[in-house]
């Protein structure tokens, strides 16, 4: 591809909506004298089966480098995800099983494309390089000095706090940087939590005789709550292959604060003038119609209504028929009918947030009898008719 098919107008148009871009000048000396696609990285640890709005922000990014011509490498963290990446975090991330990431890995890998045009992307698994012998691990550790790791913001707090940080945690930014090493990275993206890791990953492909990535770190988007960073953990995240009326409702209760970031981000669009409920809705029908297909973000909008401002049931609640025997243990109804764990469905009982035919329910157990013809809700936006 002609280098002027590579550069024209992306200078500019790829720095824009980021963070950082570092060295300052170095991306658009890149662009400007690029023979060919630039290979931009992006590593996501697969901890979470599902792609959330939070990750769709660097997608998008990594789309754009695409629209341009360049090459998407999305290396997915199947090895680093049993270390566990502590940026941003003040504890270290559980460990999950080898089966938990491998089918999170799957599932992680094919939302990405919902993003990302699959065509212009090179998939990864950084195990391919990184299960590599003890030897090989001491010969690559022994680059680099634990006072340099330790310049890192969240291990300095954890540190100055006397908090535990494992030596597994130090390695961290030394695998991550050796990722950019074995798929030679031009440039690399990340949120603003990431800014570490991928300059470290600089002094890496130096080490190693490469010439060292571009580093572009992008805003963090808030979770739902409006404060902090939308986790699937922590429960204010809102999913991309979530049912259309869950991303409209979700999107709908976002702090006013946060919907000039979350329209920026999301829409690249800057906020206007408009009451926060008209810009919400419009925001909320948008995303819907991406991720949830055409139409979609009318009929969400039609059903949140008759919820939330009509307060009537909605007329397509999908009918569930109860299990057989005198008492339904509704934890069980409720992961069978909705995929919520046992342990959600015990706490959203206990706070009141299952109710039949309106009213609070807190027993775990309820008569069949009691249940047979009555509509159970879930929270504000999820119903289901019981039926024997």
């Amino acid at each position: 591809m002609p280098a002027s098919d590579l550069t024209s107008g992306a200078g500019v148009d790829l720095a824009l909506g980021t963070v950082d871009v570092l060295p300052e000048g170095e991306l658009s000396r890149r662009l400007e004298g690029a023979a060919a696609p630039l290979r931009v990285k992006l590593g996501i640890d697969p901890t979470a089966p599902d792609i959330h709005l939070g990750h769709v922000v660097v997608l998008e990014k990594l789309r754009q480098f695409q629209a341009a011509g360049h090459l998407a490498v999305l290396i997915i963290g199947d090895y680093t995800a049993r270390v566990g990446d502590p940026s941003g975090r003040s504890d270290e991330r559980p460990v999950l099983s080898p089966e938990e990431i491998d089918a999170n890995a799957t599932t992680f890998q094919e939302q990405a494309f919902k993003v990302l045009d699959r065509a212009r992307t090179e998939v990864r698994f950084n195990s391919e390089w990184l299960e590599m012998p003890s030897g090989e691990l001491f010969a690559l550790a022994r680059r680099f000095t634990v006072a340099r790791l330790l310049e890192r913001d969240d291990f300095a707090r954890r540190m100055e706090a006397a908090q535990p940080i494992s030596l597994l945690e130090l390695l961290y930014p030394v695998l991550q940087g050796y990722d950019s090493v074995a798929v030679r990275a031009d440039v690399e993206l990340g949120g603003t939590e990431q800014r570490f890791n991928l300059l470290f990953g600089r002094d890496v492909q130096a080490s190693f005789g490469q010439r060292p990535q571009v580093a572009v770190t992008l805003p963090i988007l808030p979770g739902t709550d409006g404060v902090r960073k939308m986790s699937k953990s922590l429960g204010n995240y809102v999913g991309v292959t979530e049912p259309a009326a869950e991303i409209f409702g979700k999107l709908m209760s976002i702090p006013d604060a946060v919907l000039p970031l979350y329209r920026e981000l999301l829409l690249g669009e800057a906020p206007d003038d408009r009451h926060p409920l008209e810009a919400k809705r419009e925001l909320a029908r948008r995303i819907c119609e991406r991720f949830a297909g055409p139409g979609s973000g009318d009929e969400a909008e039609r059903r949140f209504d008759t919820v939330h401002r009509d307060r009537e049931v909605p007329p397509d609640v999908p009918e569930v028929i109860l299990p057989e025997g005198e008492l339904v243990h509704l934890p069980a109804l409720l992961r069978d009918a909705l995929g919520i764990s046992g342990g959600e469905a015990r706490r959203l009982i206990a706070q009141g947030a299952v109710r039949v035919d309106g009213l609070p329910s807190d027993r775990l157990d309820v008569p069949a009898a009691e249940l047979a013809g009555t509509v159970l809700q879930v929270g504000k936006r999820r119903f289901l008719r019981l039926a024997r």
